[in-house]
């Protein structure tokens, strides 16, 4: 007897075990309704949820799938040898004790050197996605290779070089956003998969209308955004070439954090969604974050290059400084005027010197790093509704919630421009009447006060701009119409506040740091202007970055003005008026005060530039000053 092959068991691969059969609830033709329903729910309930147990303390996390920004974003050709040339022109030109022209030679060197990296990257890129949309084209088209090209090949290889030819444009103009893959994409689809048979002119006109309007917007963005970095560029060498022709250090002090910040502005670009805040500062803290992406560049350059020749070279460097070393010392020693040459071109050796190279090499190089490393990885734009306070504030201000402490600003400063009107008209007269001071007491007291109104009355502009509703067209009108009202009361507090300090100027003299608070002040008051002309579209977008720019072009302008120049002959006017001349104070003035102080008598003149020429010190070449050697002669 014969056992069946299909019932014998299987060692290898035994049948598996039976499913338990699942409990069922016979319920007969008479059963109510109700323990029906309740049989159905209980045979198809879902089974319980097996919670999975607790991950042990401490886990490893698993591995992360995405990989770091500095993998993802490119190290274009040239950047390592741009960082470096930045970080030697920042050691060797940079003098960091006094205001002189090596700051200009620096920024030269950084702007020049970043500019000539991205501009040979973009070209690259774009050379490259137009071959590759053309190589694409004539792969799909049959005809391309060998016979002749029929009517859809010509088209479509035209077509791919257009949007070459528009590539090529965009990157020619320094623009950051350039066409990606899927305008190149969509060009070799479109050759791929064109019909046949030819459209009629109408249908054609009406299909390649809408991308010639958007390639046409894209172009004029892209030339509004060149202008817009070419400015802040323009800006940040001004700003750096102070230096050379003012010899204040508390000027070029302000002048050099000014240049860095149109600097980070113009590596920027566009607005971020950052905000302000962090695009005045977006430089250098990608120079902190673009160290891994150097390294990462080093690594990618020194697998593509041989490592034998990679030795010789660096092998060659060395035995080059060693000779170098060696050969600059006898011929010094030999001759004096070679000595006299040497001395004057190399530094002096010594523990300070040399760290202040190195960090001087760090700052500029780590500067050049962050610099490349936004504009090979752009930040992303910010779109209209983008901004601080629009993503703290949860739920937008209604009208009588914002409309109460703005009509109480508009009260308040109603009746306190009535004040000044009846000052005005009544005079000194009015003053000592209803004060009981004298003009110059009455202007000494407000200024400040009236300074700190001003800014406050800015940042509250700001925040019901920002989080005000505006989806109604009577709340943008009530908008407009209360932000007007304030602005223009808060102008007539600017206008008083200014007019105070020349009068206090005048009575009490004039010193470096009233004059400079009255410009800022001035400052405030253009801020206010700005923000008077984008009430009419309630456009937020701009006016931070006009503001900022006209603050750093005043700083220029104030710069070439001479500001201790002017205070000089300001209180020389007085004293020839018959007041008192505070010799003590001016004396203390750098050397942009000597043109107007030599125009005193001579006991006067010693007096005051006497101690500033006895002050001043040889320059270095880097250090040299226009406003410094004038003094000497």
């Amino acid at each position: 007897m014969t056992e069946n092959p299909s019932s014998t068991p299987d060692p290898v691969h035994p049948d598996p075990a039976p499913a338990a059969p699942s409990p069922t609830v016979a319920l007969g033709p008479q059963a109510p309704e109700w323990s029906r329903a309740g049989a159905t729910a209980v045979a198809l309930a879902p089974p319980p949820v097996v919670r999975p147990p607790a991950p042990p303390y401490p886990n490893q996390l698993p591995p992360q799938t995405i990989p770091p920004r500095s993998e993802r974003i490119p190290f274009p050709r040239g950047a390592l040898l741009a960082i470096l040339a930045t970080g030697v022109a920042a050691a060797v030109f940079v003098p960091v004790d006094r205001p002189g022209i090596g700051w200009l030679l620096a920024g030269l060197v950084a702007v020049a050197a970043v500019c000539a990296v991205d501009r040979v990257a973009r070209l690259g890129t774009t050379a490259a996605k137009a071959q590759g949309a053309v190589a694409a084209v004539d792969a799909t088209d049959p005809g391309a290779a060998g016979s002749a090209p029929g009517p859809e090949s010509t088209g479509a290889v035209d077509r791919a070089k257009a949007v070459g030819a528009q590539t090529d444009t965009v990157a020619s103009a320094g623009a950051s956003a350039v066409p990606g893959p899927e305008a190149i994409e969509s060009v070799v689809v479109g050759a791929a998969g064109a019909p046949s048979e030819p459209e009629s002119p109408s249908a054609a006109a009406a299909s390649t209308a809408p991308e010639a309007e958007t390639g046409a917007g894209e172009s004029d963005s892209s030339r509004a955004l060149v202008w817009e970095r070419v400015w802040w560029a323009v800006l940040t060498l001004a700003l750096l070439s102070v230096g050379w022709f003012r010899a204040a250090p508390w000027l070029f002090a302000a002048c050099a954090v000014g240049a860095a910040v149109a600097g980070s502005l113009a590596v920027v670009g566009r607005r971020s969604v950052y905000g302000m805040v962090f695009d005045v500062m977006a430089v250098p803290c990608a120079a902190l974050m673009a160290v891994p992406w150097v390294y990462r560049g080093v690594e990618r350059a020194r697998a593509r290059r041989s490592p034998s020749g990679a030795h010789r070279v660096w092998w060659s460097a060395a035995a080059t400084l060693a000779l170098l070393l060696v050969i600059v010392p006898l011929l010094a020693g030999a001759d004096a005027v070679f000595a006299r040459l040497v001395s004057g071109l190399v530094p002096r050796m010594d523990g300070a010197s040399v760290w202040q190279w190195v960090f001087l090499f760090l700052m500029g190089g780590l500067g050049t790093a962050g610099a490349l490393y936004l504009l090979a990885g752009p930040l992303r734009a910010a779109m209209e509704g983008d901004s601080g306070v629009a993503r703290v504030i949860s739920r937008r201000f209604t009208r009588p919630e914002w409309g109460l402490p703005v009509g109480a600003l508009i009260v308040v400063f109603a009746a306190f421009v009535g004040t000044q009107l009846a000052v005005l008209f009544g005079g000194d007269e009015y003053v000592q009447r209803t004060a009981e001071l004298t003009y110059a007491e009455y202007a000494r007291g407000g200024f400040w006060q009236l300074s700190i109104v001003s800014l406050l009355t800015l940042g509250v502009i700001w925040i019901v701009w920002q989080g005000a509703a505006k989806e109604s067209a009577p709340d943008r009108l009530w908008l407009r119409i209360a932000l007007a009202a304030v602005t223009g009361l808060s102008l007539v507090i600017v206008v008083s506040a200014v007019g105070r300090m020349w009068l206090y100027q005048q009575a009490y003299g004039f010193t470096v740091l009233r004059l400079v608070v009255a410009v800022f002040e001035l400052w405030i008051g253009f801020v206010y202007l700005l923000v008077a002309a984008s009430l009419a579209r309630l456009d937020r977008r701009w006016p931070a970055r006009a503001a900022l720019g006209a603050g750093l072009a005043t700083l220029f302008v104030l710069a070439v003005l001479n500001p201790e120049r002017l205070v000089a002959e300001r209180n020389i006017d007085r004293w020839q008026s018959g007041k008192s001349l505070d010799t003590a104070y001016l004396s203390r003035l750098s050397a942009d005060a000597l043109p107007a102080v030599d125009t005193l008598p001579d006991p006067q003149r010693a007096q005051i530039a006497g101690p500033i020429r006895a002050r001043l010190e040889p320059d270095p070449w880097q250090g040299w000053n226009l406003s410094r050697s004038s003094a000497r002669r």
